[in-house]
């Protein structure tokens, strides 16, 4: 992670001019903001998110952030908490805000120096707005390969422990069984990368959805349910569902507008296609 941000923050700066992107408009009011908020409350699952017609500046803030994913996963709380030498909530708490804070560094590190260098013209991964005869930034791309390898089993740990409790919930572990439900998921996700090259849409809906209820919807829900319910309490909670709905309602329906207005584009290429 340390290396991917000192690569784009020094090579971005002796970058030519001829390689670097205009910035233009606000970074916050623009159509895409909504978006963006998704993408960056699903950024564990949106590394390798590339929308084809980026608009918003704050969304290639999101784009030039999502290669550094220092904060564990909503999914795995509980898993981390488990892992603690002595698992308490003010320990958990400690890690917690360490890890998000040490994530908000990296974001901001990485978003700025991206937007900053290459404006619109910033890709879903930076590093490709770079030449690839950069060594360091080739050297940036190998830790970025490497930690996708383990990214991956992140996610595969947690999806086989949900498939564990739910259908063999006090069943004794079983060899064969763990090696099949690993190979599974793994063979699985590795079939949809082969056959798919842009899943910029389908991250879009995840993030407009699950993301914004994770991030925003669930946890203040727990918070009121479980605390003494007091204006304290139930306003900045209630704030923070009113915003992710309202986050929710307004990124869904820009996602359909943008899939159904992608459609009717390629329908009509395919009509001037065969008339021509």
């Amino acid at each position: 992670m340390l290396i991917i941000i000192a690569a784009v923050i020094l090579q971005g700066a002796e970058l030519p001019s001829e390689l670097r992107g205009s910035i233009h408009g606000s970074l916050f009011i623009e159509s895409g903001v909504f978006q963006a908020i998704g993408v960056i409350s699903f950024a564990f699952v949106c590394r390798t998110y590339s929308p084809p017609h980026p608009s918003s500046p704050l969304l290639r803030l999101a784009k030039s952030a999502h290669l550094t994913h220092c904060l564990p996963p909503d999914h795995n709380s509980l898993l981390i908490y488990g892992s603690l030498r002595k698992p308490t909530i003010d320990r958990f708490a400690r890690v917690t805000h360490y890890s998000t804070f040490i994530s908000m560094l990296a974001c901001l590190s990485m978003a700025l120096a991206g937007f900053l260098t290459f404006g619109d013209l910033t890709q879903g991964n930076v590093l490709n707005n770079f030449p690839t005869s950069n060594l360091l930034i080739n050297l940036a791309r190998l830790c970025f390969g490497l930690n996708m390898l383990t990214t991956l089993p992140l996610e595969c740990f947690v999806c086989r422990e949900v498939i564990e409790n739910y259908y063999y919930p006090h069943a004794a572990f079983d060899q064969r069984r763990h090696v099949v439900i690993t190979s599974a998921l793994v063979v699985a996700a590795m079939a949809i990368s082969l056959m798919t090259c842009d899943l910029g849409i389908v991250f879009e809906f995840v993030g407009a959805t699950s993301a914004c209820a994770l991030a925003y919807i669930l946890p203040p829900m727990c918070y009121i349910k479980l605390s003494k319910r007091t204006w304290k309490v139930i306003l900045p909670a209630g704030a923070c569902i009113a915003f992710g709905a309202f986050v929710m309602v307004v990124s869904v329906t820009q996602s359909v507008v943008k899939l159904v207005r992608g459609k009717f584009a390629i329908r009509m290429r395919v009509v001037r296609g065969s008339l021509c």
